[in-house]
C-alpha cells in the first residue's frame, strides 16, 4: 500500500484499516506492539477527519507514520509508547468530536479548550476512552445537550472542565456517586438548571468547585454536605438563581481561599462564623439580599485580598477595623446602607487597588491617609454625604478612575501630580459644592476619557487647554457657573462623543470649529447666553443624535444643511431669536411645538407667531410651512412686493395642489385595478400549481418520508422524553393557557429521561391545520430555520411533533406570563410595572427583533408583534414568541390575514391593509412603535368609547404637537425620568410613521434606546 494510494482514497482505506490490522496481527503472532501503535494512529486520524483545521495545526499527523508519538500536540508514555496526553487548546478547530478517540485506551489527559467544537455530549455522540481518562478539559467550545451520568468514569477522573459551552438541563444527581478522585470540577458559563446535586458531598478530594453563570436554583440547606468538603479551596456559586440563607458551618472548610456567591437571591444575615476561615483570600457576596451588619470576627482574616458586598441591604456603621485587613486589594461595599465616617486607618491598606463605597450613607471627610495607599487605582465614593475638601495627597496617586460625585464636597479642584496626568481615565466630581477655577493643568491629562464637573459652582472659564485632550469622549460641564466663550479648539481631538455645556453663562457665538467634533452624538448648549447664527458646520457631525440649543439668543435661520443629519433623533431650538423656514429633510419636519416655540419668526404650522423670512418675497415651496398665520403682520409687505396679490397666490397654489391630488388619485385607482387583475390571474395559476404539487407529493409520500412521523423531535437531544409517547394526550383544556391566530397554547410538565427525576415545564403550541405545511420534510426544514434564531430575548424552540393530522411545537416556558397579562390584565393586588422594568422590556424586545431582522438571512419578519406575544421570564426579561410562524403556512389567504388583523388591531402597519404579501421588517418596526406607546401609556392601541374611537398613536401625536404628551403617561408607573420618557415617546411616533421608509431599522432603534437610557455612558463603557 503506497502513500499515494492512501492520499487518493483516504476514507476508503481508513475503513479497511481495522481489517488490515487484524490481518497483520495474525501474521506477527504475539508481537502486538505494532498493532497497538496503529490503534493510536487510527484513532487520531479518524478524529482528525471529523474536524476542520483551517490553520493546518495538525499537518504533522500523518497516517503513514508507525507511531503518533512524534506528532505535534501529542505525548506518549515513554515506557509503553502509547498516547497518554493530547492538548489542542486554542487552535481554532471546529466540527464534532467523533468516535476516533475511543481507540486511545491509554489516554489519560485530553484538553480541547478554546476551540469551536459542537454537538451533543451524549455517549452516543461523544465517545471517549472513559476507562483511562483522568483529565478532561472541553471548556470554551459550543458543546450542547444534557450532561450524561456516563460521560466519564468518575472513579478515575481528577479534573473535569466543561465550562463555557451550551450545556443545558439539570445535572444528574448520580453523576458524583463515585467521585473519590475528583480534584477540580468546573461547569461554569452554561445554561444548567435545577438543584445542585447533593451527591457532590461525596467528592472528598475536591479542591475547586465552580458552577458560576448558570441557572441553578434552590437553597444550600440540602447541600449542607458542602461543609464536609474539608479540602475545598475554591467555591464559586456566583451568578445563579440560588436563594435562602447561607447555613452555618462554613468554618469547617479550613483550607477555603475563595468563596464567591455574588449575583444570586441569597438573603438574611451573613454567616457569623465566616471569620473563622482564616485562609480566606477572596469573598464576594455582592448582588444579593443580605441584611444586618458585619461581624467583627472578619477582621481576623489576615489573608483577605478581595472583599465584595456590593448591592445588598446591609446596614450599620462602617467597620472601624477595616484597616486591619492589610493585604486587601479589592474592597467594594457600594449600594448598601452603611453609615458613619471612614477611619483614618484606611491608609494602612498599602496593597489597596480598588475602593468602591458608592451609594451608602457615609459622612464626614475623606481621610487624607488614603494618600498612603500608593497602589490605589480606582476610587468610587459617589452618592454619600462626604464633606470637606478633596485631599491633595489623593491626587498625587496614579489613579485611573476617581468618582467623588453626589456628595457635599467643598473647596477647589487639586492640581494633581505628574503621575495623575499620565494615568487618569475617568474623573467625576459632579453634584458637589466645589468652587474656584478649573486648573489649567487639567489639560495635561493625556489619557483622560471621561470628565464630569457638572453641578458645581466653579465660576470659571473653560480653559483653552481642554483642546489638548486627545482621548476625551465625554465632557460634562453643566450648571457649573461657567462664563466666557466656547473655545474654538475644544474639538481638535475629534474624539468627543458627548459635549454638555448647559445651564451656564457662556456668551459669544458657537464657534465654527464645532464641526470638528466629528464623533459627537450628543451636543447640548442650552440655557446659556450664546448669540449669533447656528453654524452650518454642525452638518459635518454625521453621527449626531441629540442637539439641544434652547434658551439662548441665537439668531438667523436654521441652516438647511442640518437636514442632512440622518441619525438626528431629537432637536430643541426653542426660546431663541431664530426666523425662517425649517430644513426640509430629516427630523425637522416632525418637530413638536415645544422644540420650536419662543422664537421671533420660525415658519411652522405649529407656531402662532409671525413667519419671518430673509427673502424679499414669499416662496411657497411647502404647503405645510404656511397657514393663515401669514395674514398677520407681514401680509402688507407680501402684497406690495409681489406681482400678484396674496389672494391670487392662494388660488394659484390651490389649483396646482388640486391638479396634483387628482393626478395622484387617478394613478392610484389605475394601479389598484391593475394589481387586482394580476392577483386574480396569479391566484388561478397558483391554484393550478398547488393542485399539481399536491398530486405529486401525495404520491411520493406514499413511498415513505425521510423525517420521523409521529415522534417528538428535540433539537438538543433526539431521544423521546419519558411519558411523551403520545403528546397529544397532554393537550387537555386544563393545560390550555392561550389561543392565537396560529393555534392554541398549552402549559405542560414534561418528564426527563430515565436518568433524571426532575420535571421541566414547557409550552406546547398546537398549530392550526388550515394552510400549515402538509409534508414532513418541508415542515422539518422550516422549523429548524426558526430554531436557529437563538437570542436571550427570543423564546427558544425546543422541538416539534408532526403527523398529518396534528402539528405541535415545543417551546421554552416563561414563568411571568405575557406582557399582555402584566399590562392590561393585572390583578389589583399585584404591583404595576415600574419604569425601569418597562424600559428593560422595550430594550430587550428591540434587541430580539434586531436579531431576527439583521442576524439571520433571510430575515425573519414577525408579522404579529403585540403584548400577548412578548413573554416575561423570572427576571422580567422579555422573550419574543410566535415569530416567523407564517413560514409554516403554504399561503397567506384572506382568512388568515383577516384573523391576524382582528387579533392585532392597532399593531398592524398601514401598508398591510391592502393584504399585500410583500411585507418587510418595517412592518415589525411599526408594531414595536405601538408597543412603546402601550407600555408608556398603559392604554390599548385602540379604545372604543360611547361616541368615538381613540387610536393611541394619533392621540399621542396630537398631544406631542400641543406640548402635552407627558399627560398620557401611565399614572401607575409612579415617578419616572422625563428625560427618558419623552424621547421614548418621540421614538414611538417615528416608528409608527405612515411611510415605511421613514421608520428606522430595529438596529437603529436599539442604538437610540441605548442613547436615551444612558446619555452619559457608564464608566466601563468609556473604555
Amino acid at each position: 500500500m503506497t502513500a499515494l494510494s492512501m492520499t487518493k482514497y483516504p476514507r476508503f482505506f481508513l475503513c479497511l484499516l481495522p481489517f488490515l490490522l487484524l490481518f497483520l496481527q495474525g501474521c506477527i503472532g504475539d508481537n502486538t506492539i505494532a498493532v497497538q501503535l496503529n490503534d493510536d494512529v487510527l484513532g487520531l486520524i479518524v478524529f482528525k477527519s471529523d474536524i476542520q483545521d483551517p490553520s493546518s495545526h495538525l499537518s504533522s499527523w500523518n497516517e503513514d507514520d508507525d507511531t503518533p508519538c512524534s506528532w505535534k500536540f501529542v505525548r506518549c508514555n515513554p515506557v509503553t509508547n502509547r498516547v497518554s496526553e493530547i492538548s489542542l487548546d486554542n487552535l481554532g478547530l471546529s466540527g464534532r468530536i467523533g468516535k476516533g478517540l475511543e481507540k486511545l485506551q491509554h489516554l489519560k489527559a485530553l484538553s480541547l479548550s478554546g476551540n469551536n467544537f459542537s454537538g451533543d455530549v451524549t455517549p452516543e455522540k461523544l465517545a471517549l476512552p472513559t476507562n483511562s481518562l483522568e483529565i478532561l478539559n472541553l471548556s470554551r467550545n459550543r458543546l450542547s445537550g444534557r450532561i450524561p451520568s456516563s460521560l466519564v468514569k468518575m472513579s478515575l477522573i481528577r479534573v473535569l472542565d466543561l465550562s463555557e459551552n451550551l450545556l443545558s438541563g439539570p445535572v444528574p444527581d448520580n453523576l458524583f456517586d463515585s467521585c473519590f478522585s475528583l480534584h477540580s470540577l468546573s461547569l461554569a458559563g452554561n445554561s444548567l438548571e435545577g438543584s445542585i446535586p447533593s451527591t457532590i458531598s461525596r467528592c472528598l478530594s475536591l479542591n475547586n468547585f465552580n458552577i458560576s453563570n448558570n441557572r441553578f436554583s434552590g437553597n444550600l440547606d440540602f447541600v449542607s454536605g458542602f461543609w464536609t468538603l474539608e479540602r475545598i479551596r475554591t467555591l464559586d456559586l456566583s451568578r445563579n438563581l440560588l436563594s435562602g440563607s447561607i447555613p452555618q458551618g462554613i468554618s469547617s472548610l479550613h483550607y477555603l481561599k475563595e468563596f464567591l456567591v455574588q449575583g444570586n437571591h441569597f438573603s438574611e444575615t451573613l454567616p457569623s462564623d465566616l471569620g473563622l476561615c482564616i485562609h480566606l483570600a477572596s469573598i464576594d457576596f455582592g448582588d444579593n439580599h443580605f441584611t444586618g451588619g458585619l461581624s467583627d470576627s472578619i477582621q481576623s482574616l489576615n489573608s483577605l485580598t478581595r472583599f465584595g458586598l456590593a448591592n445588598n441591604l446591609l446596614s450599620g456603621d462602617f467597620p472601624h477595623w477595616i484597616g486591619e485587613l492589610r493585604k486587601l486589594e479589592y474592597l467594594d461595599f457600594s449600594g448598601n446602607g452603611f453609615t458613619g465616617s471612614l477611619p483614618s486607618t484606611m491608609g494602612d491598606m498599602k496593597s489597596l487597588i480598588f475602593l468602591s463605597l458608592s451609594n451608602n450613607k457615609l459622612s464626614g471627610i475623606i481621610p487624607s491617609s488614603l494618600g498612603y495607599c500608593t497602589k490605589l487605582s480606582v476610587i468610587h465614593l459617589s452618592g454619600n454625604s462626604f464633606n470637606g475638601s478633596i485631599p491633595e495627597d489623593l491626587f498625587d496617586l496614579a489613579l485611573e478612575e476617581a468618582d467623588l460625585s453626589k456628595n457635599q464636597i467643598t473647596g477647589s479642584i487639586p492640581t494633581g501630580s505628574s503621575k495623575l496626568f499620565e494615568s487618569l481615565h475617568v474623573l467625576d466630581l459632579s453634584s458637589n459644592k466645589i468652587k474656584g477655577t478649573i486648573p489649567a493643568e487639567m489639560g495635561l491629562f493625556s489619557n483622560l476619557k471621561y470628565l464630569n464637573l457638572s453641578w458645581n459652582n466653579l465660576q470659571s472659564r473653560i480653559p483653552p487647554e481642554f483642546g489638548l485632550f486627545r482621548n476625551l469622549t465625554v465632557l460634562d460641564l453643566r450648571s457649573s457657573a461657567l462664563y466666557g466663550s466656547i473655545p474654538g479648539d475644544l474639538c481638535d481631538s475629534g474624539s468627543l462623543d458627548i459635549l454638555q455645556l448647559d445651564g451656564n453663562s457662556l456668551t459669544g457665538q458657537i464657534p465654527e470649529e464645532i464641526g470638528n467634533c466629528s464623533s459627537l452624538y450628543l451636543l447640548s448648549l442650552s440655557h446659556n447666553k450664546l448669540t449669533g447664527p447656528i453654524p452650518k458646520s454642525i452638518s459635518k457631525i454625521s453621527k449626531l443624535k441629540i442637539l439641544k440649543m434652547e434658551f439662548n439668543q441665537l439668531s438667523g435661520e436654521i441652516p438647511m444643511e442640518l437636514g442632512k443629519l440622518q441619525y438626528l433623533l431629537a432637536v430643541n431650538v426653542s426660546y431663541n431669536r431664530l426666523i425662517g423656514r425649517l430644513p426640509v429633510r430629516g427630523i425637522f419636519q416632525s418637530l413638536d411645538q415645544s422644540s420650536l416655540q419662543g422664537n421671533l419668526g420660525i415658519c411652522s404650522p405649529l407656531l402662532k407667531g409671525p413667519c419671518k423670512m430673509n427673502v424679499s418675497k414669499p416662496l411657497v415651496l411647502d404647503p405645510n410651512a404656511y397657514n393663515t398665520q401669514m395674514d398677520g403682520g407681514d401680509h402688507k409687505h407680501h402684497s406690495e412686493s409681489s406681482p400678484l396679490t396674496a389672494k391670487s397666490h392662494h388660488k394659484l397654489f390651490l389649483s396646482v395642489s388640486a391638479i396634483i391630488a387628482i393626478s395622484a388619485a387617478t394613478l392610484i385607482v389605475i394601479g389598484v385595478v391593475i394589481i387586482s387583475l394580476l392577483n386574480i390571474s396569479a391566484r388561478k395559476r397558483l391554484a393550478f400549481v398547488e393542485e399539481a404539487l399536491e398530486s405529486m407529493c401525495s404520491s411520493s409520500s406514499r413511498s415513505g418520508a425521510s423525517v420521523a412521523v409521529g415522534k417528538l423531535i428535540l433539537f438538543d437531544s433526539r431521544s423521546t422524553l419519558e411519558g411523551l409517547e403520545n403528546p397529544v394526550s397532554l393537550l387537555n383544556k386544563a393545560n390550555e393557557i392561550g389561543e392565537g391566530v396560529f393555534g392554541t397554547v398549552y402549559k405542560v410538565s414534561l418528564g426527563a429521561d430515565h436518568n433524571h427525576q426532575e420535571r421541566t415545564v414547557f409550552v406546547i403550541k398546537k398549530l392550526v391545520t388550515s394552510n400549515i405545511t402538509q409534508y414532513p420534510e418541508d415542515f422539518d426544514r422550516e422549523v429548524r430555520i426558526l430554531a436557529k434564531a437563538k437570542h436571550p430575548n427570543i423564546v427558544s424552540l425546543k422541538g416539534y411533533y408532526w403527523t398529518p393530522q396534528i402539528q405541535l411545537l415545543v417551546l421554552e416556558y416563561a414563568p411571568n406570563g405575557s406582557l399582555q397579562s402584566r399590562l392590561h390584565e393585572r390583578h389589583p393586588s399585584s404591583q404595576p410595572l415600574s419604569w425601569p422594568q418597562r424600559f428593560k422590556i422595550l430594550l430587550g424586545t428591540a434587541k430580539g427583533l434586531a436579531h431576527l431582522h439583521h442576524s439571520i438571512r433571510p430575515p425573519i419578519v414577525h408579522y404579529n408583534l403585540k403584548p400577548s406575544n412578548i413573554l416575561l421570564d423570572e427576571n422580567f426579561n422579555p422573550r419574543i414568541s410566535d415569530f416567523g410562524l407564517s413560514r409554516l403556512l403554504t399561503k397567506l389567504d384572506k382568512h388568515v390575514i383577516s384573523n391576524r388583523f382582528q387579533s392585532a388591531l392597532g399593531y398592524v402597519a398601514p401598508e398591510m391593509a391592502c393584504q399585500s404579501l410583500r411585507v418587510n421588517e418595517k412592518c415589525d418596526v411599526y408594531g414595536f412603535g405601538v408597543l412603546i406607546l402601550e407600555l408608556v401609556t398603559g392604554r390599548r392601541p385602540v379604545e372604543y368609547g360611547e361616541d368615538n374611537v381613540v387610536i393611541l398613536s394619533d392621540h399621542a401625536r396630537v398631544l406631542l404637537e400641543e406640548g402635552n404628551v407627558l399627560e398620557c403617561v401611565d399614572q401607575s408607573i409612579g415617578d419616572y425620568p422625563e428625560d427618558e420618557v419623552l424621547p421614548v415617546l418621540k421614538l414611538a411616533l417615528v416608528c409608527t410613521s405612515q411611510v415605511p421608509s421613514s421608520r428606522p431599522s430595529m438596529a437603529e432603534v436599539v442604538q437610540i434606546l441605548h442613547v436615551i437610557k444612558t446619555p452619559v455612558p457608564q464608566r466601563l463603557e468609556v473604555f
